[in-house]
Formats: C-alpha cells, sequence, structure tokens
C-alpha cells in the first residue's frame, strides 16, 4: 500500500514549450513574411516599345533610360515601407538588364552607358546602400534565344544565366519564377528543368526563397488582384502542384499539407505592368491600395505591388506620391495598439506559467506568445481596455515558427453591459486583420472555436481607425 501511495504522489513533469504541429517555416520564409510589402519593378524594352509582352529581337538601341537613378527607387521604395524590390532581370522578350556573357541582347548594345551600363548591378547597390533587399525576376520564357524548344540547350543557356544573377550580385534574397511558355523558333514546345534552377538558384544563394506559383518556397495567389483569401493556409502538398498548372490548393492553400509554402499577392499600381504614358493618371487610388493590404497582409500574405520605372529611369511622381499616401495611411490606422500592454485573461494558460500567460500576447514582442495546454485547442482570451474605446481593427498573429493551427475563430467586444460578436474568420497564419463596424467597448475578446493544436497566439492588437486616416471607411 505505501509503496503505491508514494508513486501516486509522485510530481507531475514540468510543462515545456509547445512542439511543432505539422510544416514549419525556415527562417529563410519567416523573415520573407515579416517583410510583408515588397515592390515590383517591371522594366526594360518594353518600356520603350509601349508594351506588356515585346516579340523578341527588339532592337537594342531602344532602351536608353538616360536619367536612371536606382538609388530613386529604393528612396521611393522604403518611403513606402517595402522591405525588398524585385526586377525584372528578363523578361519573356529576352532582352537582358545586365552584360549577359551568351547573349548579345543585352544592356551592352544599348547607348545608356554606352553599352558599359548594368541594371542589376545598380539597383543590388543600391538597395544595399538603402538597407532594403534584393529580389530578381527571370523570365523562363525567351522569344530572342534561338535555343528556345530545344529543350536541353536552353536549359543549359538558362542555368548559365542563373549562375550569372546568383553568383555576381551579392545576396538574393527572392528568385522570381513564372510559367510562361511559348513555342521557339523550330516549333517545339520548351521543357522547363524547374528543380535544376531552383538547385542552381540555391547552390549560390542558400537563403534565398523560390517564388513560382507552385513554390517551392512561395506560392502565388492565384490571380493579379493582390487579394488572398479565407482561408489560407500556409501549407501545401508540393507534389501535387506544378507550375503553370491547375492547382486545386493554391489559393486557399491546405490545412496538413506536407509543405510550408506561403502566399505572395501580386498586383500593379497601374493597370499594366511596364510603364506606359498614358496610364500615369490611371493609379490604383489610395483606397484600393488599403483595401490590397487589408486583403493581402492581413490575409496570411505578403504584399508585391509592382511600380514600375518610366523611360528615363525613374519610379514616376505619380506613382512616388500615391505610394507616400499609402504609408502614411497604414502607419495612421496601426499606430495606437489600444491593447498593448492592457491586462488580459484567457480561459486556459499552459501549465498556468507566466512564459505562455495572455500577458504576452499584448506585450509587443513577436517571439513571445500565448500558449495553452498541449490538449486545449478551443479557448478565448479577453483584454481589458481600461474603460470605453472607439474601435474597428484587429490584428491577431500566430507564433508561425511552430506551425499554422487556428482553424476558425470570433472576435467579440463587451460594451459594458454583454458580449456581442463583430467579426468571424477561419485562418490567422502570420497576420489576420479583421475590420469590422466602430463600436465602442471596454474589453475585446478572441475566441478560437477550432485550432489544430494548441495555441500560440504571438499579438492581439486593437485598433480605431477612423475615416480620416482610413479611406476604406470613407461613405
Amino acid at each position: 500500500m505505501a509503496t503505491r501511495h508514494a508513486a501516486a504522489e509522485q510530481p507531475k513533469p514540468p510543462v515545456g514549450p509547445p512542439g511543432t504541429n505539422g510544416a514549419i517555416p525556415s527562417p529563410n520564409q519567416i523573415a520573407w513574411q515579416e517583410r510583408e510589402f515588397i515592390g515590383f519593378l517591371h522594366f526594360g524594352v518594353n518600356t520603350f516599345t509601349d508594351r506588356e509582352w515585346g516579340e523578341g529581337h527588339e532592337d537594342e538601341k531602344l532602351f536608353n533610360p538616360v536619367a536612371l537613378d536606382a538609388k530613386q527607387w529604393v528612396k521611393v521604395a522604403k518611403e513606402a515601407g517595402m522591405k525588398m524590390l524585385i526586377l525584372t532581370a528578363k523578361h519573356h522578350d529576352g532582352f537582358c538588364l545586365w552584360p549577359s556573357k551568351v547573349t548579345q541582347h543585352s544592356v551592352v548594345r544599348s547607348p545608356w552607358k554606352g553599352g558599359k551600363g548594368d541594371v542589376v548591378k545598380e539597383l543590388a547597390d543600391a538597395c544595399r546602400e538603402g538597407g532594403i533587399d534584393v529580389g530578381l525576376y527571370l523570365s523562363p520564357w525567351d522569344r530572342t534565344e534561338a535555343t528556345y524548344g530545344d529543350s536541353p540547350a536552353y536549359n543549359k543557356f538558362y542555368l548559365t544565366q542563373i549562375a550569372e544573377l546568383t553568383k555576381d550580385y551579392g545576396k538574393i534574397s527572392e528568385f522570381w519564377f513564372d510559367g510562361a511558355c511559348g513555342e521557339g523558333p523550330n516549333g517545339k514546345k520548351q521543357i522547363y528543368d524547374f528543380p535544376a534552377y531552383w538547385n542552381a538558384v540555391r547552390s549560390n544563394q542558400p537563403t534565398v526563397c523560390l517564388f513560382s506559383d507552385a513554390g517551392p518556397d512561395v506560392r502565388w495567389v492565384g490571380n493579379e488582384k493582390g487579394f488572398a483569401a479565407d482561408p489560407n493556409w500556409a501549407m501545401v502538398n508540393l507534389a501535387g502542384m506544378t507550375i503553370g498548372g491547375n492547382n486545386k490548393d493554391q489559393t486557399h492553400g491546405l490545412e496538413g499539407g506536407a509543405n510550408w509554402c506561403p502566399t505572395e499577392c501580386d498586383v500593379s499600381i497601374r493597370p499594366g505592368w511596364f510603364y506606359h504614358a498614358a496610364e500615369s493618371l490611371k493609379l490604383k487610388t489610395l483606397k484600393e491600395l488599403v483595401e490590397i493590404y487589408y486583403n493581402s497582409v492581413g490575409l496570411n500574405g505578403v504584399m508585391l505591388l509592382n511600380v514600375p520605372p518610366d523611360r528615363r529611369g525613374l519610379i514616376h511622381e505619380n506613382d512616388a506620391a500615391r505610394l507616400r499616401e499609402f504609408r502614411a495611411a497604414i502607419d495612421a490606422i496601426f499606430k495606437d495598439d489600444l491593447a498593448r500592454g492592457h491586462p488580459a485573461t484567457a480561459t486556459n494558460t499552459r501549465g498556468n506559467l507566466p512564459a505562455y500567460a495572455p500577458a504576452m500576447a499584448v506585450d509587443g514582442d513577436k517571439k513571445t506568445y500565448w500558449a495553452t495546454d498541449e490538449d486545449v485547442t478551443a479557448a478565448s482570451m479577453e483584454v481589458d481596455l481600461g474603460g470605453p474605446k472607439k474601435i474597428n481593427r484587429a490584428v491577431f498573429q500566430e507564433a508561425i515558427a511552430l506551425g499554422q493551427r487556428v482553424k476558425s475563430f470570433r472576435v467579440e467586444v463587451h460594451d459594458g453591459i454583454s458580449w456581442m460578436e463583430v467579426a468571424r474568420g477561419e485562418t490567422i497564419g502570420y497576420k489576420r486583420i479583421v475590420r469590422f463596424p466602430e463600436v465602442t467597448a471596454s474589453k475585446v475578446r478572441l475566441k478560437i472555436v477550432q485550432s489544430r493544436a494548441c495555441l500560440v497566439i504571438s499579438n492581439f492588437g486593437v485598433y480605431y481607425a477612423s475615416p480620416a486616416v482610413d479611406p476604406t471607411e470613407a461613405k
């Protein structure tokens, strides 16, 4: 009896941190997601022909951006809050913005800088000087190269261009592929060797993120409007996806997918992707840009906004002004977190330990989080706002280094008399921004209805966006 009693009194093992759940991001993917807002620079011979897709073999002398200033691009990007610029080093027409050794269809035959120019180098140098990251787009489709359609020969050519771009310009943070494919001059269909392309990039850039409509590190959202979807899981099964294919899990991702591959939401500030003078008064409105932000960054994605340099080689004044307006609006909307540092309680806290208490979600530190016990996959957390406050925005984030977990949630507010639901949604992931009609509340509650595993909520923020600062609130 004594032995059995002693065994029953054994202390419980200490509660450790939550383990990972399912597919998890690499450090490079986390860094990519934390950029939130990045820029695309569609620039090349199309800028001077007023086309979107060049025919190939355009006269290289057309390319002559006499005032090109990559530092101005970076300045505009930083004013907008962009953390990276991705340049179209080669678009479908095959014209190269760097002096490639395997083709003369490049800046070497341009009058710009007497054929001695290198746009890729100018961008890379300007980005590093300005403290933002560099990304490159290299179109697999090449309407100039004679070997296109002779798959082994063209793949060798393309791999050489990958090597040039990944060896000679320092750190590249994102390498951008699309699946555009056309018939070669010999009438044969080009078969791209994407695994070889990816291996070639990684061999010289081990910390790069590779983008295509099917990953492997970052996936296309499935549209060019900049809008993600709800639910938006960062997981997919890459084995079931193909570049240029009909990928049914592309938009929403796949709960429980084997691979971490989050969503990049691309859209252009202009109707087209390349600069056209006729579009300089047709920019997306401030309201449209803010709406895109809510539906990209606010739906577990990254917003990739194209801002094409003009024929001078500068970001047009109208585009730059609109970007400054956009940055000012986002900063004003999310200036004052009304939950930051306020008392927080929860229906469950992992091991009742302070390290996992709900206060960790309102401390402004992305490395800390509120966590629940291992078997608790539905729980609530509420924040006392310290008195009645006007609110209409909430921001929630999961500690994605441990995986994406939340399947459905509700947002409730207390008006001093009773609780009222104001919003609901499915996934959270890296970041979820929830909008609801203006209410005056003294408390706010996040109710996790379903989760794949115990909860790990790293941020719980509450804001008030007035019509004066948020154009989406204007009547």
